[in-house]
């Protein structure tokens, strides 16, 4: 039994995780990787979440990302380790981190005690991160913490958004839903990311996705009709799904303690409000069109 109210540790996700995404909506990462010769854009989120993994082909890239279209992830993977390899590609990554904290938080955020505080309780939560059956967060793990205190969180944060959602895609795989299936009903929830940017980040034709519609419609899943929109049971699943999550994830927040989630919590909003207001996300990127 948990001793933390009642999703507190999708709350401290919630407001941890978005400021480590930032990164890769951010100019900064396409501008280090073109340094070092990668510039199509599938192709440097390939290389930079997988990097850490060292140079996989395209089977496992596919399996630990789950969402995207394998022929997209085969067009630029294994190739892109042939232009800059797994440690070149992280340290690119790491300078594009630090640029783009810097730019969205402004200096004073970044020197300041709150920012030390965070990472050290960020960093204090991964120590009871597990590594089994979870490859993305595993590999992460065996990387170096960055001494900066801003890029020392970036760093906790990443394991922590790669333990959770590690655990994610096991949840999805148990609810038997397929990629596509997935990123449909996350959708349809008013959650997940919009149609049109789904379509050209992860690889999928307009087609595939009216396929997806249709296989949830015919387990009375998603509704009838051209408004994409769940039906009781499709929305009983999603919650389902969101609360076995916080239950394989539930580790790292006991082990912080309730005090220490609050606090996380309240210091990852207020960067993730700055950072936000900074331009952080486009909005293309989320509701229903």
């Amino acid at each position: 039994m948990s001793n933390l109210p009642a999703r507190a540790e999708r709350r401290c996700h919630n407001a941890v995780n978005p400021l480590h995404s930032s990164l890769f909506f951010s100019p900064d990462l396409g501008a280090e990787m073109a340094k070092i010769g990668i510039e199509d854009q599938s192709a440097v989120y390939f290389a930079t979440r997988a990097a850490a993994l060292g140079a996989v082909g395209a089977g496992t890239v596919g399996a630990t990302f789950y969402n995207f279209n394998p022929a997209l992830v085969a067009r630029h993977v294994p190739a892109v380790w042939e232009t800059a390899s797994p440690d070149v590609v992280l340290g690119a990554r790491l300078r594009a981190a630090d640029t783009t904290l810097r730019r969205l938080l402004g200096e004073e955020v970044i020197a300041s005690d709150a920012m030390a505080e965070a990472a050290r309780l960020a960093l204090r939560a991964t120590e009871a991160c597990t590594p089994h059956a979870r490859p993305l967060y595993a590999a992460h793990a065996d990387l170096p913490v960055p001494e900066e205190p801003h890029l020392a969180f970036w760093h906790a944060a990443t394991l922590l958004r790669e333990h959770r959602g590690d655990a994610h895609l096991a949840v999805l795989l148990a609810a038997g839903l397929d990629p596509l299936e997935s990123l449909v009903s996350h959708t349809a929830t008013g959650k997940g990311m919009a149609i049109r940017w789904i379509l050209s980040s992860r690889g999928w034709r307009r087609t595939d996705w009216e396929a997806g519609c249709d296989r949830l419609r015919e387990r009375g899943l998603l509704a009838d009709g051209e408004e994409l929109a769940l039906t009781e049971a499709g929305t009983a699943l999603r919650a389902e799904i969101e609360e076995a999550t916080d239950r394989l994830d539930t580790a790292p927040y006991e082990h912080l303690g309730a005090e220490g989630v609050e606090r996380l919590t309240e210091l990852g909003r207020g960067f993730l409000f700055t950072a936000a207001a900074a331009g952080a996300f486009p909005a293309s990127a989320t509701g229903r069109g």
